[in-house]
């Protein structure tokens, strides 16, 4: 079990870009510009969700995680899966995760939640700096 900490649920934000697009205010273009970086990462990284896309409804979403923190280092801006999180949990004192909903069909993609996982202890030993 992964302890989520100051999760931010980010559902009424997508309820109104939703609402605007389907009122006719926000293009979909506008909505479905999804990078292929993104794409990329939902094929090979993200987890199937079971809710349709809200836009084209072709294909189920896909959830991609993406971490960010400074203890990461070289793996900090890139997703990993479930798994990995887990894992990572268990390594770092602390960093943030950003799920993103995804559909590979017409590119939407919107922030769903973020949360920090780690021990949420400091990191052991002390830091060398570039003098020593």
């Amino acid at each position: 079990m992964i302890n989520q900490r100051q999760v931010v649920d980010y559902a009424l934000q997508r309820r109104a870009l939703l609402a605007e697009v389907r009122s006719g205010r926000v293009g979909s273009y506008e909505a479905c510009d999804a990078s292929p970086y993104l794409l990329r990462a939902a094929k090979f990284h993200g987890r199937a969700g079971d809710q349709p896309c809200p836009i084209c409804r072709q294909e189920p979403l896909t959830l991609v995680s993406w971490v960010y923190g400074d203890e990461l280092k070289h793996v900090a801006g890139s997703a990993r899966t479930p798994e990995e999180l887990a894992r990572m949990a268990g390594l770092f004192a602390e960093f943030t995760v950003y799920d993103v909903e995804v559909c590979r069909a017409c590119h939407w993609n919107h922030l769903v939640r973020s949360y920090v996982l780690g021990t949420g202890e400091p990191a052991d030993g002390p830091r060398r700096t570039a003098g020593r």
